[in-house]
């Protein structure tokens, strides 16, 4: 599922959580939910990897020169979302 998709569904859902705190009379509440949520996802996804996590990267690194490319992009810190989408690489050139 790629990062588009994702969003625009977190964007419907939002939205709809919107018109329930409307129907509700609860915006405050809702929308207080909503930002908590949203800046939880944020920090989650760009967050540093574990130690644990480089050591997976160095595993995956040397075999396949799109991978070795994500990988040279997103050092000297790595994010999660980095992460996933250097195992996506990864796993779509071992399956060729």
């Amino acid at each position: 599922m790629s990062l588009t998709i994702i969003i625009t569904l977190a964007i419907i859902i939002s939205l709809g959580f919107h018109f329930v705190g409307v129907y509700t009379n609860s915006k405050k509440i809702v929308w207080t939910m909503l930002i908590f949520m949203w800046s939880i996802s944020i920090g989650t996804a760009i967050h540093e990897i574990k130690p644990a996590g480089y050591e997976d990267v160095k595993k995956m690194q040397g075999k396949y020169s799109d991978t070795d490319k994500l990988i040279k992009d997103a050092m000297p810190e790595i994010s999660l979302y980095e992460l996933i989408v250097i195992k996506k690489s990864y796993l779509n050139n071992s399956q060729d």
